[in-house]
């Protein structure tokens, strides 16, 4: 797909040939991944965590207390009754529980920030919150690691909005014109290989960084092949939740991952029941 520099002379070959300089000599903008994040991320797979530790943790950063107590609060999570302190919502939700909302609610204000495209970036937040909310279900339903699963389905497209912030800002920096349809051409193009750049920089657990390149080409993963179908299967499940003419339930049940993964009919209808109740935790996330 790259251009060569001769021959680039259409808007997207010019701006896809100063992004794949960027990529290969190391100059694209690559963000943080917020300290809260990861220190929740490291907790996660600490034996001695306690709801002590985590709370503590979130309590560092007001903002984002408020918003997991508002999270805790919503439909989403139905408590008994309201979540009125962060100890309250460990002992009413359990720590892995709360440690993904707090991981979540702190990726979203590090990450998903593209000016000028917020409402791309809104599509492309609430496609990865759906993505991981559907691989905890094929999750369960594989009895497969369920946080390891929710972080590959969280995760796979991380790539995405730095890649259209790059491309948006070339466009801009060189006035090439861009419209959307091209922005989108580029982010499916090349947010993978960004993506592993992220994983790799934020020291991911290595599944999620082989789900990042690998999801689509299952059948090339070295390693964790089972995780790609995973969030493979969850990547379309969110597609057809969250913009169903680009992914037909007939279309979508046909798909070969499914039975790779070795889900049969009943369990795929077990799984596009719980729609409702995903897009219940991706409106609650959707801060």
């Amino acid at each position: 797909m790259p251009a060569e520099p001769q021959t680039a002379s259409t808007p997207i070959e010019q701006i896809e040939h100063i992004l794949v300089q960027k990529i290969e000599q190391g100059e694209i903008e690559l963000p943080l991944l917020p300290q809260v994040a990861s220190q929740v991320m490291a907790l996660t797979s600490d034996p001695e965590a306690d709801a002590a530790k985590l709370s503590s943790l979130i309590h560092q950063d007001q903002a984002l207390a408020a918003h997991v107590l508002r999270i805790a609060n919503s439909p989403a999570y139905m408590p008994r009754s309201p979540v009125a302190s962060l100890q309250h919502a460990v002992a009413m939700l359990g720590i892995n529980l709360l440690s993904e909302i707090a991981f979540t609610a702190s990726l979203k204000a590090g990450a998903f920030q593209v000016p000028g495209h917020e409402d791309d970036v809104k599509q492309l937040w609430r496609h990865s919150l759906a993505s991981g909310a559907f691989a905890k279900e094929v999750a369960r339903t594989r009895r497969i690691n369920v946080e390891s699963g929710f972080l590959c389905g969280l995760l796979h497209a991380i790539g995405k909005p730095v890649v259209l912030r790059t491309a948006a800002s070339i466009a801009r920096d060189r006035k090439i014109p861009a419209d959307k349809s091209m922005l989108h051409m580029l982010i499916e193009g090349y947010h993978s290989r960004v993506g592993c750049l992220i994983g790799e920089k934020w020291g991911l657990p290595k599944q999620v960084v082989e789900v990042i390149q690998y999801y689509i080409d299952y059948e090339h993963a070295p390693s964790f092949r089972q995780e790609c179908l995973l969030t493979c299967v969850a990547d379309r499940l969110a597609t057809h939740l969250l913009t169903p003419d680009d992914m037909p339930e007939e279309v979508l049940r046909d798909h070969e991952s499914f039975g790779e993964l070795n889900l049969y009919p009943n369990d795929i209808e077990q799984l596009l029941e719980s729609k409702d109740k995903v897009l219940a935790t991706v409106n609650a996330m959707n801060l």
